[in-house]
């Protein structure tokens, strides 16, 4: 995939190493934004470690684990959606988002997710997607119920996320219930 049309002036691209200055400088740019729900934006600080996520990515790819896209609004890294994991053997995936601010109410993250599932599902034969989220994270949440996606219960106390635990809420859809 070089690229996938999202809107007019969007599109859904793979996020490799080689950006890595563009995507550290839109971690800046956002990291307030993304703090309350995105574990990295803690840990991405400068081009460093901005490569050493895009590599793990770019690594768990080559293995089959996982994948990273960003979102390019009038060629400005706005967002992003990745598979956070993905383990085809077992036939089971999970999907993740971010979005600044000021790109959020489009239905850019809602179609970018539909493109993924609908390749979990269709072409890698995947048997569930599923969706973490924090429970206070409002649009994160109205975004997996647009989807389709089911709420199946939360996991309290289930990561750190900048110094403190935080519960997850797991949503999940499988390929014989998508809408």
């Amino acid at each position: 995939m070089l690229s996938l049309a999202l809107a007019d002036d969007a599109e859904l691209r793979p996020l490799e190493p080689w950006r890595t200055a563009e995507f550290a400088a839109h971690v800046a740019k956002i990291r307030e934004e993304l703090k309350p729900w995105i574990p990295w934006a803690y840990t991405v600080e400068d081009e460093e470690s901005a490569r050493a996520l895009l590599q793990d990515y770019a690594d768990r790819q080559a293995a089959d684990t996982g994948r990273l896209y960003g979102i390019w609004v009038d060629g400005e890294l706005a967002g992003g959606t990745l598979f956070r994991t993905f383990d085809a053997a077992q036939g089971v995936c999970e999907v993740g988002v971010w979005l600044a601010a000021a790109h959020r109410g489009r239905g850019l993250i809602t179609t970018a997710v539909r493109h993924m599932i609908d390749w979990a599902f269709d072409v890698r034969g995947m048997s569930r997607v599923e969706w973490h989220c924090a429970p206070g994270n409002a649009p994160s949440i109205a975004t997996a119920e647009r989807l389709g996606f089911t709420y199946e219960g939360t996991l309290r106390s289930a990561a750190e996320v900048g110094g403190s635990r935080r519960d997850y809420q797991i949503w999940a859809m499988l390929a014989d219930e998508r809408p």
